[in-house]
């Protein structure tokens, strides 16, 4: 039975140029598909995988300021969600510190889970990012997000209590289960791999 604290955040991050002008989209829904909000954001010039993470950092803010203790996060950027749940080393100084953030973000949450989904399964969050660059390119105003459904943000009934977070923290340190992909996964650590040279290939300009 789905847990109706638990939010779904389909998000994305796209350059032109890479590094360009760049943008994320987010579009937040309930587990059964609810939409919730959506927008998108231009952030300047800068590389895909800076915006994908300031797309992410957007939904863990939206969730923590809203006291949505549960967030699922479906991302198209593979390289993202593999560093997240651990599977690859973040090398980039450019990534570092939005990494280093969004992990303090996750382990205030009660449970967090982030996968990588193909890109015809995020199309609104793609469609997000490149309006928020189209408008910038044409000289608009940025886009407010649209207003909060209020029956459905209602605050969630049990927020994450401090010994919560505090395990999920402490997990989320020394094994890559408390983090996942929808699978459950050995406390051995897994190995970790040197992707961002591989950035070409394992994520698709848009």
């Amino acid at each position: 039975m789905p847990n109706s604290s638990e939010i779904i955040a389909h998000i994305d991050g796209g350059s032109r140029g890479n590094p360009g002008p760049a943008a994320f989209g987010v579009a937040i829904e309930t587990v059964t598909g609810e939409p919730i909000t959506a927008f998108g954001k231009y952030i300047g010039r800068t590389t895909n995988n800076v915006a994908e993470y300031n797309g992410l950092l957007a939904a863990l803010e939206f969730a923590l300021s809203h006291e949505h203790p549960r967030l699922r996060v479906l991302t198209d950027s593979e390289l993202m969600a593999h560093q997240i749940n651990g599977r690859y080393k973040v090398r980039s100084p450019d990534l570092k510190p939005l990494f280093d953030k969004a992990k303090g973000l996750i382990s205030r949450l009660e449970s967090f889970s982030i996968r990588h989904v193909y890109r015809e399964e995020n199309r609104e969050a793609d469609r997000l990012a490149n309006q928020a660059m189209d408008d910038a390119a044409s000289g608009k105003a940025p886009r407010e997000p649209p207003p909060l459904n209020p029956k459905i943000m209602a605050p969630a009934p049990h927020a994450a209590s401090p010994e919560i977070s505090k395990t999920v923290a402490k997990n989320s340190q020394s094994a890559a289960a408390t983090i996942h992909e929808g699978a459950i996964h050995s406390r051995t650590q897994l190995p970790l791999f040197d992707a961002e040279e591989a950035d070409g290939q394992i994520h698709r300009k848009k």
